[in-house]
């Protein structure tokens, strides 16, 4: 079949195709018919695509635990940190010079006021003890006669059978006699002590040092510091324990202490022990402070019945302050550093975290006391720590901070002598 041409009649030429006519059309027209059909079906996909079940879900928020800090009156306690010192330090010296004959202990043991600790040999001072004996005896001797004497001329006198002055001599000699004789028995005295001095004791009971001498060796002796030091021993119970404290919590503790009041209590823990078990009180304040170091000296006294506290060990000590204040505690898990800040993260009524910087004290019953930054309002961040982050939103649970928490581990390193605490009362 012939396909047949329309003819315009007016002008008598073919009339073209659409498709000619729409290459005719001007540019703007031929890109409003492109795109017109595009827009619509974009669309209605995004209909499709809105009314699609897959659409992602917005995040939960982050869930934490939040409670109030704990408000709990705790006594004050001012922290320093000393030495164990002996009450009591003797150096043993022989008081007689001689041979080391026996030593009759083992270095480093607990001995005994009075049990024997070296023998010397004494065999120089009995024979010197055994002639002084022999001398008092002959001057009672010469004291008998010289009595004797004395008798007879006193009988003389009613018969003027001897002269006054006879009479007089006789007199002196008896009294010369008595001084002689007493002069010798000191001797025999001193002789004794010289020979009771050859076995040397102990004249405090605690523990003993090692041996500075051994068995043969000659030793000097003498009074005071002249003789030959053979030990030492150290009186353990009580013990000592001395420490240097600042000029202001000297004036503090002055200040606050009563007239008439009993010894402040102290209360000491040593450097792998998590609490302070060891009690005692405070015994001797020093009469002035330190001009160099602006510190002043004191002591306390602890029983020590089992001897397991030595000189020279440290320990960190508290002294009881008078008063008592309100403190707020939280868990020490929940303190965070910031550089060199030490912060607390809270919620706020938003339900936003917000970090504040605190102020710490010491740890009491697995807690640790906020001295400043927080308020008994706050809410504090307890658990989900790692959630929580400064600015965002999340969902507070609450909780409860209790004074049950475990004891922190033994910490080794000591704090700054004189630093002032506080600790539950």
């Amino acid at each position: 079949m012939n396909m047949v041409t329309p003819i315009d009649t007016e002008n008598s030429t073919p009339v073209r195709p659409l498709r000619d006519g729409f290459s005719r059309l001007p540019r703007w027209q031929r890109g409003a018919l492109i795109i017109l059909p595009l827009a619509l079906i974009g669309a209605a996909g995004a209909r499709l695509v809105d009314q699609s079940p897959a659409v992602a879900a917005a995040p939960p928020l982050a869930a934490v635990t939040v409670a109030a800090p704990l408000v709990r009156d705790v006594s004050e306690w001012d922290d320093y940190v000393g030495r164990f010192a002996p009450s009591r330090t003797v150096e043993i010296r022989p008081r007689v010079a001689g041979e080391v004959t026996g030593i009759h202990f083992r270095d480093g043991e607990i001995v005994q006021k009075g049990q024997l600790l070296f023998s010397i040999d004494a065999r120089p001072f009995a024979a010197a003890l055994a002639e002084a004996r022999a001398n008092a005896a002959s001057a009672s001797s010469a004291l008998v006669l010289a009595r004797t004497d004395l008798g007879r001329a006193t009988k003389l006198i009613d018969d003027e059978a001897i002269s006054a002055g006879e009479i007089d001599s006789l007199r002196a000699r008896v009294q010369a006699a008595t001084a002689a004789l007493a002069a010798a028995n000191a001797r025999v005295r001193a002789r004794s002590l010289d020979v009771e001095f050859t076995q040397v004791r102990a004249p405090i009971a605690g523990r003993i040092s090692d041996r500075r001498v051994d068995a043969g060796n000659q030793v000097a002796g003498g009074e005071g510091t002249g003789g030959t030091v053979l030990t030492t021993i150290n009186a353990l119970d009580p013990i000592y324990f001395s420490f240097d404290g600042s000029e202001a919590l000297y004036l503090k503790t002055q200040r606050a202490r009563q007239p008439g009041a009993e010894p402040a209590a102290v209360e000491i823990q040593l450097q792998d022990e998590s609490e302070h078990r060891w009690k005692g009180k405070l015994d001797f304040t020093d009469n002035g402070l330190d001009q160099r170091s602006g510190t002043i000296r004191g002591r306390a006294v602890l029983s020590n019945p089992n001897y397991f506290l030595t000189p020279g060990m440290f320990g960190n000590m508290r002294l009881a302050a008078a008063g008592s204040a309100k403190a707020l505690l939280v868990p020490d898990a929940a303190i965070q550093t910031d550089q060199v800040r030490k912060v607390v993260m809270t919620v706020d009524a938003k339900d936003q975290v917000v970090a504040k910087p605190v102020t710490l004290g010491p740890v009491v019953d697995g807690l640790r006391i906020i001295r400043s930054g927080l308020a008994p309002s706050d809410r504090v961040v307890i658990a989900g720590i790692q959630m929580a982050m400064p600015g965002t939103k999340v969902q507070p649970r609450a909780g409860k901070i209790t004074g049950e928490a475990s004891a922190p581990a033994p910490q080794v390193s000591l704090p700054v002598a004189g630093e002032a605490t506080l600790g539950a009362r």
